[in-house]
């Protein structure tokens, strides 16, 4: 397989706005997960999809002298620590080093890594170190090998502290908003005992359903970010719902029965950051909410509850975003993709072909709480196709797929949040119950594809 290498001083490539995910036990080991494309900077790196399933993305081909650089790890308190690397490689012959602070910094731990029988066929290694500094901190990834070729991919990174005992109860305060476990507990017991309809033996075996949306309106609002606030928040495009503002709450998103989108039992509100070209806005022609699963066994998955909310991207992300970057603006169509932006941050697009954006949630939770104070703590992204630890309960995986009228142009455009790297969407679950529920049982966890009115 051919290899692409590249150098980049500033690179920030984050999978859907998830760099790191951590599970917060005091008295307990503390377990931090990195997936390895949410490098800040690297040199020698590439990204592809790994091909088992829920895999999600891996670094690829990487050679002596390649190094990733990951901010904002939280190591935990200082003292022992037990890493883990998931890698594949054809060849084996090198070690992956992890250092603190630099590429040189002080060893973390190491990896020597062997032939695992091909550069997808994957494998846990595990290794103990010390740390001296507690806290958040860059952490470098160093390859080394005495040969002169590719010689590992690496999918992700896991850090634990050495604790001991069992969870601490789970976070609360400002932000955490925590389910009502009564409705919750009625929601899954009705979900439970929905009957399945058989999928017709020619069904396609992808576990997926779909709600098929236009735009809405747009407002300076976001009812995540700054609930009660009108005005506080850069413009966003509004999907959905009909009502949505900064007082949008579960009970008044399901209280309006006005949506641009169908199926009518979904009520949800979804935004993103809206679009612009030469100073005028461009709104999508068309979004499909997919919700499906990337795990193992999507039977396992439940649906959403009432007033669930979560964000995916980052705004605050501000980088260059060149062709091959991942989660960034395409064209799909007939000429595809012509050419760049002067800046080389959006294509243009042949005049047959559509400007798209696919942005991917996460799909694991923990089964706690409706939102968190970051918006995304309450939920991880799965990378090995199972939903455990801190997010043990299967959610579907929902995405957007927008579509906008243009083509683009060697002016390029720009994003209400800056530049196109901070694209991001909101999603504020409001659907009804049962046809939610039927949905998630007749199509994920049956694994059949279902249409826009959740039918075969």
């Amino acid at each position: 397989m051919s290899r692409f290498r590249r150098t980049v001083g500033v690179l920030a490539v984050v999978l859907a706005g998830v760099t790191v995910t951590a599970v917060n036990f005091a008295d307990a080991a503390t377990t931090v997960t990195v997936q390895a494309e949410a490098f800040a900077a690297q040199s020698g790196v590439q990204v592809e999809t790994t091909v088992d399933t829920g895999g999600g993305q891996n670094v690829a081909y990487l050679a002596n002298g390649d190094w990733m650089r990951f901010d904002g790890v939280d190591l935990g308190p200082a003292g022992t620590l037990t890493a883990a690397a998931r890698v594949a490689s054809a060849v084996g012959n090198g070690t992956v080093e992890l250092r603190t602070g630099s590429v040189s910094g002080p060893l973390l731990a190491q990896f020597p890594v062997a032939a695992t029988g091909g550069w997808q066929a994957w494998t846990t290694l595990s290794a103990t170190g010390t740390h001296q500094t507690a806290g958040a901190q860059s952490v470098f990834a160093v390859l080394r090998s005495p040969g002169g070729g590719d010689f590992v991919n690496i999918n992700w990174f896991s850090f634990s502290d050495g604790g001991g005992g069992t969870p601490s109860a789970t976070p609360s305060g400002t932000g955490w908003v925590n389910v009502d476990q009564a409705k919750w507990n009625a929601q899954l017991a009705a979900f439970n005992a929905m009957p399945m309809d058989p999928a017709p033996a020619n069904a396609v075996r992808v576990p997926e359903f779909n709600a098929s949306c236009t735009y809405s309106h747009s407002r300076k609002d976001d009812p995540i970010v700054f609930p009660g606030l009108p005005g506080a928040s850069h413009m966003h495009s509004f999907i959905g719902n009909r009502s949505t503002d900064a007082n949008s709450t579960a009970d008044t998103l399901l209280a309006n029965a006005g949506t641009s989108c169908a199926p009518a039992p979904d009520l949800s509100a979804y935004w993103v950051p809206t679009l612009y070209e030469h100073g005028v806005a461009v709104e999508p022609k068309a979004v499909v909410v997919y919700y499906g699963s990337r795990l193992t066994d999507s039977s396992r998955t439940v649906p959403f509850p009432q007033g669930f909310r979560m964000i995916a991207g980052d705004a605050k992300l501000q980088a260059p975003t060149p062709a091959g970057t991942v989660n960034q603006f395409y064209c799909a169509g007939p000429g595809g993709e012509i050419g760049r932006s002067a800046d080389g941050n959006w294509p243009r697009c042949a005049p047959g072909a559509s400007l798209l954006f696919q942005l991917v949630f996460q799909d694991c939770w923990d089964g706690v709480h409706l939102d968190s104070p970051t918006h995304k703590g309450h939920v991880a992204y799965t990378y090995d196709g199972t939903c455990s630890g801190a997010f043990p309960v299967a959610i579907p995986s929902v995405s957007f797929v927008i579509a906008y009228p243009t083509p683009g142009s060697a002016d390029g455009f720009t994003l209400s949040s800056g530049m196109a790297s901070s694209f991001h969407g909101d999603s504020f679950l409001a659907w009804d119950n049962a046809a939610q529920g039927h949905r998630v049982k007749n199509c994920i966890v049956q694994k059949a594809k279902c249409n826009t009115a959740g039918t075969f």
